[in-house]
């Protein structure tokens, strides 16, 4: 791919991702990762090849995230799995740098247009680290229980 097929894209100021943590844009048509890590931001395909799970969601420990939804640990780096090297999964990492406190992206591009816009990433299993509340129970009289005891 050559310099002329690839684009710098401005995506949003550096305090709006907290360090540790990552956040989903969507970007010319694709849905990316970025990552505030203490080495720097960093930026992945947000879809986990192993199953397509929502990586901005992951856990990060230095330069590597954690898939929630079946734990495959990726280097933000190289996009190698570091858990499941045999595999052979590995993700598209795109370069980043910060321009006047704004994180920026090089994608590379079909047109000229490409517009930038946040988005709530949704998947259909649940991440590890959701938990899924019960509803209330109906008591044998047919009113719910608030879950408070009384004597």
């Amino acid at each position: 791919m050559t310099v002329a097929q690839k684009k710098w894209l401005r995506v949003t100021p550096c305090r709006s991702i907290p360090a540790g943590e990552g956040r989903c844009v969507e970007m010319a048509g694709r849905q990316i990762a970025i990552f505030h890590l203490r080495e720097g931001f960093f930026a992945a395909e947000n879809r986990c090849p192993h199953r397509g799970g929502p990586l901005a969601d992951g856990i990060i420990n230095g330069t590597t995230v954690v898939c929630p939804l079946h734990a495959w640990k990726f280097d933000l780096i190289a996009g190698t799995s570091t858990n499941h090297p045999e595999s052979g999964a590995s993700l598209t990492v795109f370069p980043t740098r910060v321009e006047d406190g704004i994180i920026c992206v090089e994608l590379p591009l079909e047109t000229e247009t490409a517009k930038t816009t946040s988005i709530v990433c949704e998947h259909r299993d649940r991440p590890l680290r959701w938990v899924q509340r019960r509803p209330l129970s109906t008591s044998p009289l047919g009113t719910e229980s608030n879950g408070i005891c009384s004597s």
